[in-house]
Protein backbone atom coordinates (compact mmCIF):
# COMPACT_ATOMS: atom_id res chain seq x y z
CA UNK A 1 0.00 0.00 0.00
CA UNK A 2 1.16 3.84 -0.75
CA UNK A 3 2.19 6.14 1.85
CA UNK A 4 -0.53 8.87 2.30
CA UNK A 5 1.69 12.13 2.93
CA UNK A 6 -0.58 15.11 5.11
CA UNK A 7 0.39 17.96 6.04
CA UNK A 8 -1.03 19.10 9.89
CA UNK A 9 -1.00 23.26 9.92
CA UNK A 10 -1.05 24.16 13.51
CA UNK A 11 -0.49 26.97 15.70
CA UNK A 12 0.26 25.61 19.04
CA UNK A 13 3.43 23.54 19.29
CA UNK A 14 2.56 21.20 21.78
CA UNK A 15 -0.71 20.25 19.81
CA UNK A 16 1.24 20.43 16.29
CA UNK A 17 3.48 17.35 17.96
CA UNK A 18 0.25 15.29 19.44
CA UNK A 19 -0.91 15.32 16.42
CA UNK A 20 1.96 14.88 13.83
CA UNK A 21 2.80 11.79 16.62
CA UNK A 22 -0.92 10.24 16.24
CA UNK A 23 -0.88 10.67 12.14
CA UNK A 24 2.48 8.79 11.93
CA UNK A 25 1.48 6.09 14.49
CA UNK A 26 -0.72 4.33 11.27
CA UNK A 27 2.04 2.55 9.08
CA UNK A 28 0.30 3.82 6.14
CA UNK A 29 0.75 7.75 6.69
CA UNK A 30 3.65 9.88 7.03
CA UNK A 31 2.54 13.42 8.93
CA UNK A 32 4.62 16.96 8.75
CA UNK A 33 3.29 19.28 11.01
CA UNK A 34 4.11 22.88 10.04
CA UNK A 35 3.12 26.23 12.39
CA UNK A 36 2.94 29.00 9.89
CA UNK A 37 1.64 29.57 6.76
CA UNK A 38 5.29 30.68 4.34
CA UNK A 39 6.20 27.19 5.61
CA UNK A 40 3.13 25.30 4.76
CA UNK A 41 3.32 26.29 0.82
CA UNK A 42 6.76 25.53 1.02
CA UNK A 43 6.87 22.09 2.09
CA UNK A 44 2.87 21.58 0.16
CA UNK A 45 5.27 22.49 -3.15
CA UNK A 46 8.52 20.33 -2.30
CA UNK A 47 6.52 16.90 -1.19
CA UNK A 48 3.21 15.55 -2.64
CA UNK A 49 0.48 15.30 0.26
CA UNK A 50 -2.78 13.75 -0.33
CA UNK A 51 -4.42 15.83 2.87
CA UNK A 52 -4.17 18.83 4.77
CA UNK A 53 -5.35 19.00 7.86
CA UNK A 54 -5.86 22.97 9.31
CA UNK A 55 -5.82 23.09 13.54
CA UNK A 56 -7.34 25.55 15.30
CA UNK A 57 -6.72 29.19 15.83
CA UNK A 58 -6.11 29.81 12.45
CA UNK A 59 -7.85 32.80 11.27
CA UNK A 60 -10.69 32.53 8.72
CA UNK A 61 -8.12 34.90 6.10
CA UNK A 62 -5.39 32.75 7.03
CA UNK A 63 -7.69 29.69 6.15
CA UNK A 64 -9.11 31.31 2.78
CA UNK A 65 -5.61 31.45 1.56
CA UNK A 66 -4.40 28.74 2.15
CA UNK A 67 -6.92 26.63 1.20
CA UNK A 68 -6.87 28.98 -2.47
CA UNK A 69 -3.25 28.54 -2.50
CA UNK A 70 -3.14 24.79 -1.86
CA UNK A 71 -6.17 23.89 -4.50
CA UNK A 72 -4.30 26.33 -6.75
CA UNK A 73 -1.08 23.92 -6.59
CA UNK A 74 -3.18 20.85 -6.29
CA UNK A 75 -7.27 21.10 -7.43
CA UNK A 76 -7.29 17.42 -6.28
CA UNK A 77 -6.04 17.91 -2.78
CA UNK A 78 -8.22 17.36 0.73
CA UNK A 79 -8.60 20.04 3.43
CA UNK A 80 -10.05 19.20 6.35
CA UNK A 81 -10.46 21.50 9.96
CA UNK A 82 -9.21 19.16 13.01
CA UNK A 83 -10.17 20.78 16.16
CA UNK A 84 -9.26 18.28 18.31
CA UNK A 85 -11.35 15.28 20.00
CA UNK A 86 -8.83 12.88 20.53
CA UNK A 87 -6.89 10.12 18.03
CA UNK A 88 -10.17 8.77 17.61
CA UNK A 89 -11.67 11.61 16.04
CA UNK A 90 -8.17 12.47 14.42
CA UNK A 91 -8.32 8.95 13.03
CA UNK A 92 -11.66 8.83 11.93
CA UNK A 93 -11.20 12.21 9.72
CA UNK A 94 -8.69 11.36 7.91
CA UNK A 95 -10.04 8.18 6.37
CA UNK A 96 -13.67 9.59 5.80
CA UNK A 97 -11.87 12.31 3.92
CA UNK A 98 -9.70 9.88 2.32
CA UNK A 99 -12.31 7.28 1.29
CA UNK A 100 -14.40 10.24 0.22
CA UNK A 101 -12.17 11.40 -2.06
CA UNK A 102 -12.11 8.11 -3.80
CA UNK A 103 -15.68 8.30 -4.85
Amino acid sequence: METTNILYIGRHIEILAIVVRLINSNEDWNGVGVMNDEEAKEIFCQKEFSLVLLGSRIQKESEANLCAFFKKQNPNIIVVQHYGGGSGLLKSEILVALENNKN
